[in-house]
């Protein structure tokens, strides 16, 4: 026999499922499913396989991946915050969480229907160039867009991406004007990259990394405020004189609002442990990423502020969806 469990303000179709006399001791008594709001191959289906393959034994129940992709990762979201099986959660990322809903009309309030639970990590943009453009700095780069304004592009994964966003925050922070050129993936925009047809990208590092590191692109700066193992000799933005230009996709775990708060907590508690792992440290090291365990309050607390931060930057520069 089943309740629902009653949340003041939230739609009785999003509510959560739990069987009478069952605690988080028990739970959870099924599958649980971690859905991800993009294709197979990118940084939030690396980071989402990396937690589901040592979160199952953890929780002593499979743990699977789901493909939602589309409509900027809230497809995923959507499905997440309207589930009621009380076993399904969403690899978030920063664009679904803090930029799409200031830019799509959804069907579920993203600061209502769901509750950030658990902040997995980071990984930084990457300022890439085609090698066929001459600029090897920074510097050199918006010498080059000041000096033909309009006549360079940069490709993005599409309107609303960190990588659209990024490069408006370029674009404001430098004084200069771009054009951008906006794909359905990362995929078809680096092949484009490389081959020259799109001259820059604000990428993940994760999709750029081998690129990079096979010379088929040139990386110029990072956005996060610290220099990336994994590159190195790579300049931050703040090194190139545009401290202003700080971002990166940011990864956590979501529930549906009315999980109860001891599964929260439960789910909480494996995800950290699950990253503390080395094997987990590795295997995410390698694509750049920062883990960074937090609590769940400081995790709702970073999510409010990068929401306002994104909403202040999308209403200054008029960035729209067409």
């Amino acid at each position: 026999m089943w309740c629902r469990i009653p949340l003041p303000g939230l739609a009785l179709a999003a509510a959560v499922l739990i069987p009478l006399g069952a605690s988080a001791q028990d739970w959870p008594t099924r599958p649980v499913r971690i859905l991800v709001g993009s294709a197979p191959g990118g940084g939030t289906d690396a980071m989402a396989r990396a937690v589901a393959d040592r979160l199952g034994p953890l929780l002593k129940q499979p743990t699977v991946v789901e493909n939602r992709p589309g409509a900027s990762n809230t497809l995923a979201a959507d499905a997440t915050a309207k589930a009621t099986d009380g076993h399904t959660m969403v690899m978030g990322v920063v664009t679904a969480h803090a930029i799409a809903p200031h830019l799509l009309k959804l069907a579920y309030d993203n600061n209502r229907d769901l509750v950030p639970v658990a902040f997995v990590g980071a990984v930084p943009n990457v300022l890439v160039v085609t090698n066929a453009l001459p600029a090897q700095s920074v510097k050199e780069l918006v010498a080059l867009a000041k000096k033909a304004p309009g006549t360079i592009n940069f490709a993005s994964s599409g309107a609303g991406s960190t990588q659209h966003i990024a490069a408006e925050m370029f674009k404001d922070a430098a004084g200069i004007d771009l054009m951008h050129v906006p794909y359905k993936g990362s995929g078809t925009a680096l092949v484009d990259l490389v081959g020259g047809q799109v001259q820059m990208s604000f990428d993940t590092m994760p999709s750029v990394l081998g690129q990079i590191k096979s010379a088929k692109m040139r990386a110029l700066a990072v956005t996060t405020p610290q220099r990336n193992p994994q590159l190195p000799q790579v300049p931050t933005m703040a090194e190139a004189g545009l401290p202003q230009v700080d971002i990166s996709a940011w990864y956590g775990i979501y529930m549906p609002a009315a999980t109860p708060k001891a599964v929260q907590q439960k789910v909480h508690d494996a995800v950290n442990e699950v990253l503390a792992m080395p094997e987990t440290q590795t295997r995410l090291g390698a694509v750049g990423a920062e883990l960074k365990p937090i609590s769940q309050a400081e995790f709702i607390a970073f999510q409010n502020a990068e929401f306002k931060r994104y909403g202040d930057l999308i209403r200054k520069n008029h960035i729209r969806i067409d």
